[in-house]
């Protein structure tokens, strides 16, 4: 019986569990592009270490090694996978760190001093950062574990006690190859959880597309990882004045089963429906043309068609500014197929005049049916919308016959909207929506696919600001002194090679 339940459980929260309308898949083959810029700002990171002082005396000897700083780091071999379940795993063999620190030495009245040199080798280091969702439904690196060694140092020492400095060196050299394995994790540790979530908080989760419409972007679950990383996100637009607004997903769910490029980006029908219901919420999803704004030629044609209205009229009001309204009157709907996308809309066409000072004399009211195809591209970060009207269809609500005296206006206005109302509606669409990537990596040569229901987009990525960059414009002003929110892993223990 408790198993019973526990699986009707299950079910149940299966089916109330939401849909995305925006997936992201990252494949493999963008991990040597992220490695590699990776690897630049890991090496300017280890360039920063700080290693305490290594004091001592042996017999006779007092020595002190100081200012010890990382000059350059080495790296013959590296490998960046993803790590099931949440991990993005980084591993460096067989590295090697040059170093630069200040020597004294006394022995009885015999003073010596000076810099010297030093490499430390066969360095390896390996750390998984987890990846998750955390409340506010942005990705997170929620935790870092690392393992880090230093086989052996040599150190050229010189001077008036090169002797005794040989004698000492492996002494020494144990020494700090003792502290460095100490503070390479916790350097890797800082990196992953305040610099590199630094740039996570660049990635939009709810923000303003403009002043009337708003996007979400949260993420539904945990990112999951294995030869890809798969992100699920709402992906749902909602009008700005109604913040808690939200459209019921119940279009099909996209699917991601690429591997071919760097990344994929999927959209279902719900992602567009979303959009143009808020902006219908919005009220922004109406015209209205009055006077000079009407076309000249639409104008006369519209004057003569309904002629015998207007000479019905007051004296006072034939020669009255002309006035064209459009307006939306359900929310446009999206169709996504294999052969292309197309949207729906229908709203009322309100034909008047409008005599100063006097309420208008409404002429015709009539319905239009349009069609529109829509062709999607990734620019930047930015998915941009052009349209274009292949339908169009008025008629009248009152009355066939009525209908059939609209057929006259059915070019005229058609060559309207096409000239005055989809230049409009193309200059915001085109403007684009943000995609959810971090600042500084855009989306190149991409290839869009339609498919029952969503589309999808290929591409791959470029850094069109260098990791660091980014990192140091929104590093917390407190980052470099701040310590990360728990306690660093250790460092495997250093190993016994011979220095």
């Amino acid at each position: 019986m408790a198993l019973l339940r526990a699986l009707f459980l299950a079910l149940l929260a299966g089916a109330h569990a939401e849909l995305p309308g925006c997936k992201i898949r990252v494949t493999s083959k963008a991990l040597e592009l992220v490695k590699q810029e990776g690897l630049r700002f890991l090496e300017q990171e280890l360039e920063n270490i700080t290693i305490p002082d290594l004091r001592g005396r042996e017999g006779h000897f007092y020595y002190n090694i100081s200012e010890v700083k990382v000059t350059e780091l080495q790296l013959t071999s590296s490998e960046l996978h993803f790590q099931p379940e949440q991990e993005l795993t980084l591993q460096i063999t067989n590295a090697s760190l040059g170093l630069r620190f200040r020597r004294q030495l006394l022995y009885w009245f015999f003073y010596d001093g000076g810099y010297i040199n030093a490499s430390a080798e066969g360095v390896s280091i390996r750390t998984a950062l987890e990846l998750s969702r955390d409340p506010t439904g942005r990705m997170k690196v929620s935790n870092v574990s690392c393992q880090a060694s230093v086989s052996r140092m040599h150190a050229a020492f010189g001077g008036t006690f090169k002797k005794v400095y040989d004698f000492l060196s492996t002494f020494i050299t144990s020494g700090m190859r003792f502290l460095l394995n100490q503070q390479i994790c916790p350097v890797l540790y800082h990196a992953g959880m305040v610099l590199l979530n630094s740039l996570l908080d660049t990635v939009p989760v709810r923000s303003s597309v403009d002043e009337l419409v708003g996007i979400d972007y949260s993420l539904l679950k945990d990112p999951v990882a294995s030869s890809n990383l798969d992100m699920e996100f709402r992906g749902a637009f909602f009008p700005l004045a109604e913040g808690n607004w939200s459209l019921p997903n119940q279009a099909v769910e996209p699917q991601l089963q690429e591997e071919e490029r760097m990344v994929y980006v999927a959209f279902s029908e719900f992602f567009f429906d979303s959009a143009m219901e808020s902006y219908f919420r919005a009220g922004a999803l109406q015209l209205s043309l009055v006077g000079d704004e009407v076309p000249h030629d639409l104008d006369m044609l519209l004057r003569a068609s309904y002629f015998g209205s207007i000479v019905l009229l007051s004296p006072t009001v034939i020669d009255s500014p002309l006035k064209l309204e459009l307006r939306v009157t359900a929310p446009p709907r999206c169709t996504i197929k294999p052969s292309g996308t197309t949207i729906a809309v229908t709203a009322s066409v309100t034909i008047a005049m409008v005599p100063p000072n006097q309420p208008e004399v409404q002429l015709s009211s009539m319905i239009m049916d349009a069609r529109l195809s829509a062709k999607m591209a990734l620019r930047g970060k930015a998915l941009r919308t052009q349209l274009d009207l292949r339908r169009f269809r008025i008629y009248s609500n009152q009355s066939a016959l009525e209908s059939l005296a609209l057929i006259p206006l059915q070019a005229p206005l058609k060559a309207m909207l096409q000239i005055g109302v989809m230049p409009m509606l193309n200059e915001r669409t085109w403007r684009g929506v943000q995609i959810p990537l971090p600042e500084g990596i855009n989306f190149v040569r991409e290839v869009v696919t339609n498919h029952a229901g969503f589309l999808t987009i290929g591409a791959d990525l470029h850094f069109a600001k260098g990791l660091r960059e980014v990192i140091e414009k929104n590093r917390p002003a407190n980052a470099r002194d701040a310590q990360a929110p728990s306690a660093p892993p250790a460092s495997t223990p250093a190993s016994t090679a011979a220095v």
